[in-house]
């Protein structure tokens, strides 16, 4: 494998994972908006790709559930959770179900959930993905912090538009030309 793959999207290999993106977490996050705005775009490319959307919630008896503006698809699954890490029983048996070695990931908080998530994936031998522009935390110090140790344990922290562009490899397709609508 090229060194380089590590930084390398494609639709063949790739999932995307919403991590917590839920009714009583939203206010405190000030970028919160942001967030849900582009993990929207990130959906509706993923699913125009047919990658799969994996959506997971923290204690939604608790916290609520994923906030009605996000817009999963009837073919995202969504898991319920207790632990920090959206790596439970559940969501690692549909990642080994579905067979793909990237996730692309957005959601929240940066510093707690996010960046537990991308840790026990990176330790399970996935490449990960973090959208910078589409996870937020309360603070700016939490969420610079949490995207400075991904990225040495050895996640790729990317942006929305980087992602759309690497999945569609070239322009000129009636594809391309839908979805990049999204992102102007």
């Amino acid at each position: 494998m090229c060194q380089l793959d590590k930084f390398t999207l494609n639709q063949q290999e790739t999932l995307l994972m919403v991590i917590d993106i839920q009714e009583r977490l939203i206010p405190p996050m000030k970028y919160g908006k942001q967030v849900i705005k582009k993990t929207n775009i990130l959906i509706t490319i993923a699913e125009d790709l047919g990658i799969p959307v994996i959506v997971t919630e923290q204690y939604p008896e608790g916290l609520g559930k994923t906030v009605p503006e996000v817009s999963t698809g009837p073919g995202a699954v969504t898991f319920a959770k207790t632990t920090f890490s959206a790596c439970t029983a559940e969501v690692t048996s549909e990642l080994n179900r579905l067979g793909r070695k990237k996730i692309i990931i957005t959601g929240m908080e940066t510093h707690v959930c996010v960046f537990q998530t991308v840790r026990d994936l990176l330790a399970l031998g996935y490449q990960v993905f973090v959208v910078g522009d589409a996870v937020c935390s309360r603070t700016k110090e939490n969420y610079r912090n949490a995207l400075s140790l991904m990225s040495l344990m050895g996640a790729v922290v990317t942006n929305t538009e980087t992602v759309f562009f690497d999945l569609m490899k070239k322009a000129a397709t009636p594809q391309f030309r839908k979805l990049s609508q999204l992102i102007k």
